[in-house]
């Protein structure tokens, strides 16, 4: 199956960079330092920015409470950046789409000072664009973040790919109107009939460019 578009819109942790262990092991500190369900938590966080699952879990926090706590989870997250490595098939594609000089980006929920450690542990290459939650008024799953992406590449929507493993990233590329391709997401995973492609690993995708520009992405067998 080949699918085309123009550019490529990528999330970050648990599709490029094996992260989800530290991110799971700082949020799971945050439950137990402010007395939530660990278990909640864990299910709540991923794909989200780390100011909104705060807001969730203390509801009647005033703001300086909310820049307090938002601190210290960075602080949890960027501490252990050291342990984030490449997912399999991640340095590949990317490097074939530099080659290539197909744009892409980095679209994450997590900020700045979170994403770049992460990125640069995992040993990937650089994007030609970063959205962040620096970036953005509304996180995954609204649209925004991918919007602001296919902006950023000077792409309309429809005409670039989103790469992302976690729901929220899902919904925001669907509503976005772009290509969506789940990479490794479980059973159960909501709108899956409205996506482009769904792989278990980058390992099974092929980037091809012909010679009148237009861009094509094959599954492979895996």
């Amino acid at each position: 199956m080949a699918l085309t578009a123009k550019g490529f819109l990528f999330d970050l942790d648990g599709t490029l960079a094996d992260s989800l262990h530290v991110v799971e092991r700082a949020w799971l500190a945050f439950a137990r330092r402010i007395g939530a369900d660990e278990e909640e938590v864990k299910q709540f966080i991923h794909g989200k920015p780390a100011v909104e699952s705060i807001r969730h879990f203390l509801p009647d926090a005033d703001n300086a409470e909310i820049a307090e706590q938002l601190a210290w989870v960075t602080e949890m997250e960027i501490r252990e950046s050291g342990e984030v490595t490449d997912l399999p098939g991640a340095k590949a594609l990317l490097l074939r789409l530099q080659s290539l000089g197909i744009p892409w980006a980095i679209v994450t929920s997590g900020s700045v000072a979170i994403a770049r450690p992460r990125h640069t542990a995992a040993g990937l290459a650089e994007p030609d664009a970063w959205v962040t939650a620096d970036n953005i008024t509304r996180g995954k799953p609204h649209p925004e973040p991918y919007l602001l992406g296919a902006e950023k590449l000077g792409l309309a929507p429809q005409d670039c790919f989103v790469f992302e493993d976690a729901t929220a990233g899902l919904l925001s590329g669907l509503d976005a109107g772009c290509k969506v391709i789940a990479v490794h997401v479980p059973p159960g995973t909501p709108r899956t009939d409205e996506l482009a492609l769904r792989v278990n690993s980058l390992t099974q995708l092929q980037v091809d460019k012909a010679a009148d520009g237009s861009v094509t992405l094959t599954c492979l067998p895996g």
